[in-house]
């Protein structure tokens, strides 16, 4: 998901989000102090020390909850998070009013360098889950923080294969979950063998190593990966390769944009691509993408199905904040699930798309696949 890491600098300037409506909501609470493991001071000369081992940052099982209350821990005192916190506690907020467990429900606003805190206080609380944190940065520094936690059901994950603590499940809104999912349906669908064209950037990087791993892993043979050039002479040169050795479907790990401009360079073959790096395109590029099959969220591709109905469509200028809107809704429905500590089992089709716990304590995301069709995305699925 963006934003996966923290960046410095101010976001560009949108309209600003509707207000939260919860029961409470508190501010950032203080830093939290945590002492250094070890024993504080010199010891008595006349008593050896007693030599324990410390624990190991965030080993600790969380206590039993004392209430029923579910607590939402998001960068809202960060101005360059606070957009994107805003439509994830819209999302959330919703589909607790819709579910009538407003009451039930916190948010605790925070900066970067107040996450533990934050956290420590949803724990004191006696919260029966807290979900957060949002930034890749934050999770980070939960899990390697020396304190004891509550039930906490991240969103985001971590990049570099760390284990998260055992009070810590994932739900990630991430390109890798539509690159496995992309993969899978090319397989399904026959097509052999697979091209990606990627784009430079670490996002498009991610969606074309998830899609590798996973064709791979089912027993594809490696696909060939061609290296994006906007250029006219790289264009030619994709033209070329492509029709040289012509693949049975093409990953675009490249923008919306890039990838109205690749189309008519690709030839006459499936072209798989992923909604979390597109944005609105125009119409005229819309047009350009038809047939271009886009794995999306559900929320977006069809925003009329009946599970829907009872969740208000709030108007944002933007894909992205809609895709985190959707990821906040979906936030509270697996939240619920943890009213006796985690479920064992969990699946759902919800507003991100289909969603089940699996080993590793993740809540794992399939999203839905699209085609565009005069300009216009619908569900694959749909008659022409």
């Amino acid at each position: 998901m963006r934003p996966a890491t923290r960046a410095h600098g101010t976001p560009p300037a949108v309209r600003a989000p509707a207000e939260a409506g919860p029961i409470e909501t508190y501010p950032a609470p203080p830093p939290l102090e945590v002492a250094p493991p070890g024993v504080e001071g010199a010891p008595d000369e006349a008593t050896p020390p007693t030599v324990s081992a410390p624990p190991q940052p965030g080993t600790q099982m969380p206590a039993t909850p004392t209430s029923n209350r579910i607590a939402l821990v998001l960068p809202l005192d960060e101005p360059a998070f606070a957009r994107a916190a805003s439509a994830v506690r819209d999302g959330f907020l919703d589909a607790a009013a819709a579910a009538r467990r407003s009451d039930d429900c916190i948010v605790i606003a925070h900066r970067g360098s107040d996450v533990v805190g934050a956290f420590a206080a949803a724990r004191d609380k006696g919260v029966q889950v807290a979900v957060g944190p949002l930034v890749r940065d934050d999770l980070k520094a939960l899990a390697s923080a020396n304190v004891a936690l509550p039930w906490t059901l991240a969103l985001n994950q971590l990049d570099d294969g760390t284990p998260l603590p055992p009070a810590i499940y994932a739900f990630p809104l991430t390109v890798e979950s539509d690159g496995r999912t992309l993969a899978k349906r090319a397989r399904a669908s026959g097509a052999s063998p697979i091209a990606i064209v990627q784009g430079d950037s670490p996002l498009m990087k991610r969606l074309s190593s998830s899609f590798a791993i996973e064709w791979t892993g089912s027993g594809g043979a490696p696909p060939s990966v061609l290296r994006f050039d906007p250029s006219p002479e790289g264009l030619g040169t994709l033209r070329t390769t492509l029709g040289r050795n012509a693949p049975g479907a093409v990953l675009l790990a490249v923008t919306g944009d890039y990838a109205a401009l690749v189309k008519p360079f690709i030839g006459n073959v499936i072209a798989y691509a992923s909604g979390l790096v597109f944005e609105r395109p125009s119409p005229a590029v819309a047009r350009d993408l038809d047939d271009v099959r886009v794995v999306e969220i559900p929320w977006l591709l069809t925003p009329n199905a009946p599970q829907f109905a009872s969740i208000p469509h709030r108007d944002f200028d933007s894909d992205a904040l809609a895709r985190l809107y959707a990821l906040g809704r979906d936030a509270f429905v697996i939240a619920q699930s943890f009213h006796d500590g985690p479920p064992d089992r969990f699946e759902t089709d919800g507003a991100t798309g289909h969603i089940a716990l699996v080993p590793g304590r993740l809540f794992q995301r399939e999203g839905m696949l699209g085609v565009y069709r005069d300009g216009a995305l619908v569900p694959l699925d749909s008659t022409p």
